[in-house]
This record gives structure tokens, C-alpha cells and sequence, in this order.
């Protein structure tokens, strides 16, 4: 059985750091490495030209840093999937990060599976963290006590089933496996999620997620 090829561009200023993850990538018979940018305005110009299906993007780097990257990523192309791919733990980059609307945020030194299956699971709708970053974004929102009505008068917005489907957005999972546990239709719980999109005028599953952690509404 052969699988489709993922394409996936590189955007790290450290040419050695590049060099070793293209050839671990290139390993796996479903990756291809379109290109490889050293700064982040060299990669959005080669993300236009090459309409990669991952971008890997590291976040300190010369030039143009990388949330403004991402941001300028997403304003050309908002259905491109980034994974933020750094060394820093820090959690306001996390969180900037994740409501900017990337995908994932992983950690340089997270193990090899895991790295594959995230880029695996980012192509299939899901969002991924880090387990560190996880725990940090989780703790990070239980510690906010900034509280005002706008967003729990948005949350009552929702219908009883869109409130269950977004704490199932928290968890990280495809559409696929809400629809297998509701016992509803893939394309059903589409336009759940579309809905719960428009509703809380936002703009992605990662957005929808992290709004639902913010402010407790991740209850299943």
C-alpha cells in the first residue's frame, strides 16, 4: 500500500540542525523536503512558491522571528498547517504561538516517533503539543484570573451538542474520532465545528481549543 507524500519545508536559521532533521525526515517514505529556508522571510516567499502540506518553523531566528513568520504565514495562506518546531518553553511563546493559529509547538528534543506521528497527525486535523507544553498551556489558563462576561455570553451562543464538541477540540482529536464517538457522520461534525467557529468569531480548531481551555470550557 503506498502512502501520499507529505511535503514539508524546513524553516530554521541553523543549517546543521536542517541538514540532520531533512535526513531523518527522508527516511520515511511518505516525507519529502520541498525546501529549506534560513530566516523567516525567506520562507514565507518559498511557502508561496512551493504550497508545502507541513511547515516546520522554529521560532528565534535572524531576520524575521517566528511569530511574526507564522503571522505572516497564515495571512497569505490561513489553511497552511505549521507546526512550531523550538527550544524555548517559554509559555507566553506557547500561547502566542497557539492563538496566532499554529498547529502544534514541539520541542527540539522530543523523540523521533514522536516527531513523525505529529506531522502525521497535524496532516489529518489534529493539533499537537509537546507533553511539556501541554501541562504548561493547561496550567498557564487555570492560573488566569482575568475574567470578564464576552466570552461566556460568546460560549452560551452554543447549542448543548457544539459545547460538547468544543471541550472535544481541547483533546486534540480529527474529526473522525468525534464523529466515531457520537455516533454521527464526519461530515456532520464539520459543520459542528464551522459553527462553533463562526459563533465565537474565530478562525481555527486551534483558536476554538485554546479559547475552550482559557476559560474552562474543556469539561467532557
Amino acid at each position: 500500500m503506498t502512502h501520499p507524500i507529505i511535503k514539508i519545508l524546513l524553516i530554521d536559521d541553523h543549517a546543521l540542525f536542517r541538514s540532520g532533521l531533512k535526513f531523518l525526515l527522508e527516511t520515511e517514505k511518505d516525507f519529502e523536503i520541498v525546501g529549506e529556508a534560513q530566516d523567516g522571510l525567506q520562507g514565507v516567499k518559498l511557502a508561496g512558491a512551493l504550497h508545502p502540506d507541513i511547515i516546520l518553523l522554529d521560532l528565534d531566528m535572524p531576520v524575521m522571528a517566528g511569530k511574526e513568520t507564522l503571522q505572516q504565514l497564515l495571512n497569505t495562506d490561513p489553511t497552511l498547517k505549521i507546526l512550531i518546531l523550538t527550544v524555548s518553553e517559554d509559555d507566553e511563546d506557547l500561547l502566542e504561538c497557539m492563538k496566532i493559529g499554529a498547529k502544534g509547538y514541539l520541542l527540539k528534543n522530543i523523540d523521533t516517533d514522536f516527531l513523525l506521528n505529529s506531522i502525521r497527525k497535524t496532516l489529518e486535523g489534529n493539533n499537537i503539543l509537546s507533553p511539556e507544553m501541554t501541562t504548561k498551556l493547561i496550567g498557564q489558563f487555570k492560573s488566569s484570573k482575568q475574567h470578564n462576561d464576552e466570552p461566556y455570553n460568546l460560549y452560551e451562543t452554543l447549542t448543548p451538542r457544539e459545547k460538547e464538541i468544543l471541550a472535544w477540540l481541547t483533546k486534540g482529536v480529527s474529526n473522525k474520532e468525534i464523529a466515531r464517538f457520537f455516533n454521527l457522520s464526519e461530515s456532520t461534525i464539520k459543520l459542528h465545528v464551522q459553527n462553533i467557529l463562526r459563533k465565537l468569531n474565530i478562525h481555527s480548531r486551534v483558536q476554538a481549543a485554546v479559547f475552550a481551555l482559557e476559560h474552562g470550557f474543556n469539561k467532557i
